[in-house]
């Protein structure tokens, strides 16, 4: 295996921005490009809104990606909340939930390699990830819901909310 520098190793990588930029305007979905390496833009969900931010690492060819629910979890909730954090992980495959230290807000986060990807998979990849990222948050927003209120979050409502549903209502 050669080794070479990260500038030679990530030469000529597309910016992934543009092909998230190319899905977005493909929704209709608002966005701000606050510069060559971030975007973020506010999706509504069926249970709540989100932001989504992508920052691009070209010196990595990394794409971080966070789907950050606007709701923020209650103090007295705080302790509860990591070992609730514990388990929703265990379970996923794909990326994580954490919480904001700053202000306490849940999302869901994951970073893409791009190596060898061109446009084309570039925007299958973001699709992906954009679909799988909303679709665990939409799941796990009963357990994030509770977490918000005030008065406490009881044992047997999180481990109802943790639990998977089939069918709809």
């Amino acid at each position: 295996m050669d080794i070479q520098s990260d500038s030679e190793f990530y030469d000529d990588l597309p910016n992934p921005l543009d092909s998230v930029e190319e899905i977005l305007s493909g929704n209709n979905w608002t966005y701000d490009r606050m510069d060559s390496d971030q975007l973020v833009v506010r999706v509504a969900g069926k249970s709540c809104a989100y932001r989504l931010f992508f920052i691009w690492q070209e010196n990595m060819g990394a794409l971080q990606y966070c789907c950050q629910y606007e709701l923020e979890l209650s103090k007295d909730n705080l302790a509860i909340s990591s070992a609730v954090l514990m388990d929703i992980n265990t379970a996923l495959w794909l990326g994580h939930f954490e919480i904001s230290r700053e202000n306490f807000t849940p999302s869901f986060r994951q970073t893409c390699l791009f190596k060898g990807a061109d446009a084309n998979a570039h925007s299958e990849k973001i699709e992906d990830l954009v679909d799988i990222s909303l679709a665990q948050c939409e799941r796990y927003y009963p357990v994030f819901h509770i977490l918000s209120q005030e008065d406490g979050a009881l044992a047997e409502h999180l481990s109802l909310a943790l639990m998977d549903t089939a069918g709809r209502s």
